[in-house]
């Protein structure tokens, strides 16, 4: 028989028929006391005392959905504090995120994904008044998450073959702006080759003080998020060396249930109360019975041309099978779900953390701002939808895992080269996630939804793309208001396979901008 332990650590004999073993047991008391020391801070502005000149703020956020504006409003106040290097997927909007600390002239560099939103910033780097390292948006969340890992760089190949590998696109204009030159060019990339395919290697990024609104926090830094307010939360956390989170509710510690921990509390610091009340860059309901009266009120143009749009979005819903999971682009690319076959349904994936994104809310009660898709509008969820940060969101989507991304362009060459994020000197809108979308394309059938040539009548489906590319070879399908085009990648043509009705083939040669294949069966919709 076994005897009792009965001390910390004791030899315990087992007894058999003619041998005696010793085995060695430990034991723990019962009652092992919790460091009682708290990480809440009563005072937010004592909570940013340590902020300095020069430091890398990460500031977590999308949108306005998980931005850290209380946070944000005590740096404010510290106007000694400047030249900060601001860190986000956006660039803020009015006064809040990142934009609060533009308007008190507080940053000079921003590294960020989609920083168009904010016009305000958009005009002070094409007037060569602030930096800009402009990332795609995946590779932003992963250069995030590989310092807090402790890897110094890794290959992606997202941005392969395109500007962000050239380095083309400048850091900083000089005074003056876009005419009077580049200050501080773009930061050139190693490319190598793996299985045939090309990466690019990206460095880590590594922060001073991220800034992140949680849900429920507790009093030792435990995190839970809500919804689509995690997004970029997580990895920041875990990266800075000062990491101060807002909390929606602070709990005392035993109150979260430990499955349910987003961030564990080894990666908090401070733990401040969340006061600024939460907005919402677009308030979208679902259309109501009297939109087409209120449809009556736009202009001749603007219906014609409402019109073109979905019968777009129509054409490319045929592409979705039952059960697929699909990316949709912000503009065009949302009117898609609305034309599917009554026996198709589809798992929508949303690049700041969301899959299973349902239709926007139909009353105004039932909008969320921490519910919210890749454009900022407000969104509800399908049963079975689940939710999770932007670093899992985008390995997702180069990992390949998504069926289809429908996206809109500037231009696309005949070889599938797709360019949808900026026109130099004029336009800054970023990136995003396009490159991340389009960087696994046998994985992942890309199709372009446009109209088929610009404002200005030329055409956007092209020999070459003129304006920066955000993928090479990627698109697979192009769908306009006027005909529907395959794209065979590897040998860089085109077929037309479509016309859409009431258009003839003599117009979309006259409106095309490259040589294209006619499909013998050529049919019309």
């Amino acid at each position: 028989m076994l005897a009792t332990c009965v001390s910390r650590a004791t030899l315990i004999p087992v007894f058999k028929p003619r041998t005696t073993v010793f085995l060695r047991a430990r034991w723990y008391s019962t009652e092992l006391p919790l460091p009682n020391k708290s990480k809440v801070w009563k005072s937010v502005d004592e909570a940013v005392k340590d902020v300095k000149s020069g430091d890398v703020l990460l500031c977590g956020g999308f949108g306005l959905a998980g931005v850290p504006d209380t946070l944000l409003s005590a740096l404010v106040k510290r106007k000694d504090v400047t030249k900060l290097t601001g860190v986000s997927n956006n660039a803020g909007a009015g006064d809040s995120g990142l934009g609060k600390l533009f308007n008190s002239k507080q940053i000079d560099k921003v590294v960020a994904s989609y920083p168009g939103g904010n016009k305000a910033f958009e005009a002070l780097y094409l007037k060569g008044e602030v930096s800009l390292e402009l990332c795609p948006q995946g590779t932003l969340v992963e250069r995030l998450r590989a310092h807090a890992a402790g890897i110094p760089a890794f290959f992606t190949p997202t941005g392969a073959s395109t500007a962000v590998e050239d380095g083309a696109i400048p850091t900083r204009y000089n005074e003056g702006g876009f005419a009077n030159g580049v200050k501080i060019p773009g930061i050139k990339k190693e490319s190598r080759e793996f299985g045939g395919r090309k990466y690019i290697m990206e460095p880590a990024i590594a922060g001073d003080v991220a800034f992140v609104h949680a849900w429920k926090v507790d009093e030792v830094g435990n995190c839970i998020f809500r919804y689509a307010q995690q997004n970029f939360g997580t990895v920041m956390a875990k990266n800075a060396k000062l990491t101060i989170v807002e909390a929606d509710e602070i709990v005392p510690a035993g109150s979260l249930e430990p499955n349910a921990v987003h961030i564990p509390g080894i990666y908090v610091d401070r733990i401040v109360q969340s006061t600024e009340p939460k907005r919402i860059e677009f308030t979208t309901l679902a259309p109501s019975p009297s939109s087409s009266a209120e449809s009556s009120t736009l202009t001749a143009e603007q219906e014609h041309a409402q019109k073109m749009r979905h019968r777009v979005a129509k054409r490319a819903a045929k592409e979705l099978k039952d059960g697929y999971y699909v990316n949709l682009g912000i503009g065009m690319p949302t009117l898609v779900p609305g034309y599917l076959e009554p026996d198709v349904s589809v798992w929508l994936q949303s690049e700041n953390g969301i899959l299973g994104m349902g239709p926007y809310p139909n009353t105004i009660e039932e909008v969320d701002p921490d519910l919210i898709n890749a454009g900022k509008e407000t969104v509800t969820l399908l049963p079975g939808a689940s939710i999770f940060d932007s670093s899992e969101s985008f390995a997702m989507i180069r990992g390949g895992h998504i069926d289809v991304s429908i996206l809109g362009a500037m231009q696309v060459s005949q070889a599938g080269d797709i360019a949808n994020f900026m026109i130099p000197g004029k336009l800054v809108k970023g990136i995003g996630g396009a490159m991340d979308l389009v960087s696994n394309p046998d994985q992942t059938k890309v199709i372009v939804v446009m109209e088929h040539c610009a404002k200005d009548g030329t055409p956007k489906i092209l020999k070459k793309c003129s304006l920066p590319l955000t993928g090479a070879r990627t698109v697979s399908q192009i769908i306009t208001e006027l005909a529907v085009f395959d794209v065979d990648r590897k040998n860089g043509h085109l077929e037309l396979v479509e016309l859409q009705e009431g258009v003839t083939l003599e117009e979309v040669k006259a409106k095309t901008g490259c040589d294209f294949k006619v499909r013998r069966d050529l049919s019309k919709l």
